[in-house]
């Protein structure tokens, strides 16, 4: 009978010892109550409670959580439905409070971010709801951190996963997006078009002006070789009239002057006289082309004879 008290009484002294060693994880906090008021907070190792006086009331993690907020609709500052959903990033930074200053601070954390996020939202129209994510994710942590304070934690981010206008919007969205982009296929080709119109016209231009050029330098080429050859021409005639003179300065120059005119003068006449189908001459001009068709053909020139008859 001793022995088994002896059991009993060991198995119950080892149960008590279990019972007042409490091992605390790393990263996590307990909340001690010793008769149903606060205590302690006990942090990460071995702590020894003891039982009945006190306990464990609350268990807390004080690493950063991270947990989903449910899809909620919100209306923008056009009237459109979008469906809103995120994720909160919160950390315990005194458990106390976390215990005391409110129920269950992820539920009342979770509804605050929803509520702000739908206030956010009703601020911006839709599509800047799609730009102003950074915006609208601080907007909405500053509003938990300050609200949560009381509760003894510390909201780090919020995050917007995802935003879903209804099927009608989406497909208005398309149309919208589709029409943007044939604007703007429209004002790239207008734009190439234009280019190359402007290309054209410079490069008809450029080619009028290399054409004018080349035909002013062309005039001018032909001015000059015209004034050269009007020079050369002039001063040839010069020269020939230089000798001329200088000719009729030696003796009997003017009678070989007086010869050669005469001689040229029947030459010419006799050419007249010659291409004439009829001609009509005074006596003495008859007798003088007799004359010329005997001379002639001691100086060279052919004669054909007269087509026509005299009078």
């Amino acid at each position: 009978m001793n022995v088994i008290f002896a059991y009993v009484l060991a198995f119950l002294v080892i149960l008590t010892f279990f019972k007042l060693i409490r091992i605390v994880p790393e990263q996590e906090a307990y909340v001690i109550e010793r008769f149903g008021k606060y205590q302690t907070t006990l942090g990460s190792g071995l702590h020894l409670i003891i039982p009945v006086v006190q306990r464990i009331a609350y268990k807390h993690i004080i690493k950063e959580e991270v947990f989903d907020v449910d899809p909620q609709v919100c209306i923008t500052s056009d009237n459109v439905q979008v469906t809103v959903d995120g994720l909160l990033y919160l950390r315990v930074m005194d458990p106390v409070k976390a215990s005391y200053g409110i129920d269950n601070y992820r539920y009342a954390t979770a509804q605050l971010a929803k509520t702000t996020m739908r206030s956010e939202i009703g601020k911006l129209e839709l599509d800047r709801t799609f730009s102003e994510r950074d915006q609208i994710n601080d907007a909405i942590v500053k509003a938990l951190d300050e609200a949560s304070d009381p509760w003894g934690i510390k909201v780090t981010r919020y995050e917007i996963k995802d935003i879903s206008p209804t099927e009608t919007i989406e497909k208005a969205m398309e149309q919208q997006m589709r029409a943007e982009r044939e604007k703007r296929a429209g004002i790239l080709a207008s734009e190439g078009e234009k280019s190359a119109r402007i290309n054209i016209s410079k490069g008809d231009r450029q080619s009028s002006i290399n054409l004018s050029k080349g035909e002013r330098q062309k005039r001018i080429n032909e001015a000059e070789g015209k004034a050269q050859a009007i020079e050369i021409t002039s001063e040839a005639t010069a020269g020939g009239l230089t000798v001329v003179a200088e000719a009729l300065q030696l003796p009997k120059g003017k009678s070989a002057m007086a010869l050669r005119l005469a001689e040229q003068y029947l030459e010419q006449f006799g050419s007249i006289i010659n291409t004439a189908e009829t001609s009509v001459l005074p006596d003495d001009l008859a007798r003088l082309k007799s004359l010329i068709d005997t001379v002639t053909p001691s100086l060279g020139i052919s004669s054909r004879g007269n087509k026509g008859g005299q009078a």
